[in-house]
C-alpha cells in the first residue's frame, strides 16, 4: 500500500511504525466491523481534566440544525466546553421572514439564539457530561477561505479560527473558569 515517501526517509519513519501506516485518524469499530472515522489526533481536546475529546462528532451534531452553518469545539486546556457557530445565511433569512423578523443582525437575535440552544440541548442529550457544550456563541460572519478560517476544500482551520475569534472565545470562559 505505501512503502514511504520519496527521498524522505524522517517523514517515513514518522508515518510507518512497526510496518503499521499512522495516519493520525481515530476510528471505532460498529457493530457490523466496519471502522468508523470518528476524528483527527491533532485534532483532539484535552480539557484541563484531562479528559481526551474529538469535537468531530459534536460539531457534527451541532451543524444538523438548519441555522447552523459551522460549528468549532473549543476547551482544550479549559475547564468545560464552549462553541463557536455560524450561521446558514438562506435558513436565517426563511426563518426571519417567517417570523417577520429583521435578518440583518441574525446572530444577535433572541429567537436565533433560542435555535441554536435547542441545538446545542439536543447534542449535549447524546453526549457524556465532560463532552457537553456549556456555552456558545454566535458569529456574526460565516468562515471563510479568505480570511484564513477555512482551507481550499472548506475545512476549518482551528488555529486560524483560534486567533480571529479570540475575544469571541474568551468571553465564554470568565476569569477563572476557563
Amino acid at each position: 500500500m505505501f512503502l514511504g515517501y520519496y527521498k524522505e526517509p524522517q517523514a517515513t519513519a514518522e508515518t510507518l511504525i512497526d510496518g503499521w501506516l499512522h495516519s493520525g485518524d481515530l476510528g471505532r469499530f460498529d457493530d457490523d466491523g466496519f471502522l468508523q472515522i470518528t476524528g483527527r489526533k491533532k485534532e483532539i481536546i484535552i480539557t484541563a481534566g484531562g479528559k481526551n475529546i474529538a469535537p468531530k462528532n459534536i460539531e457534527a451534531s451541532l451543524k444538523n440544525h438548519p441555522l447552523v452553518n459551522e460549528a468549532v469545539v473549543i476547551g482544550d486546556r479549559r475547564k468545560y466546553l464552549t462553541a463557536l457557530v455560524t450561521l446558514d445565511p438562506e435558513a436565517v433569512a426563511a426563518f426571519c421572514k417567517d417570523r417577520g423578523l429583521d435578518a440583518t443582525r441574525a446572530h444577535e437575535l433572541a429567537e436565533i439564539r433560542a435555535e441554536v440552544q435547542r441545538a446545542v440541548d439536543a447534542a449535549n442529550e447524546e453526549l457524556a457530561r465532560v463532552e457537553q457544550i456549556k456555552k456558545f456563541a454566535i458569529l456574526a460572519r460565516n468562515f471563510g477561505v479568505d480570511t484564513g478560517e477555512l482551507t481550499p476544500t472548506l475545512k476549518v482551520k482551528r488555529k486560524k479560527v483560534n486567533e480571529i475569534w479570540g475575544a469571541e472565545i474568551e468571553a465564554m470562559y470568565p476569569e477563572g473558569e476557563g
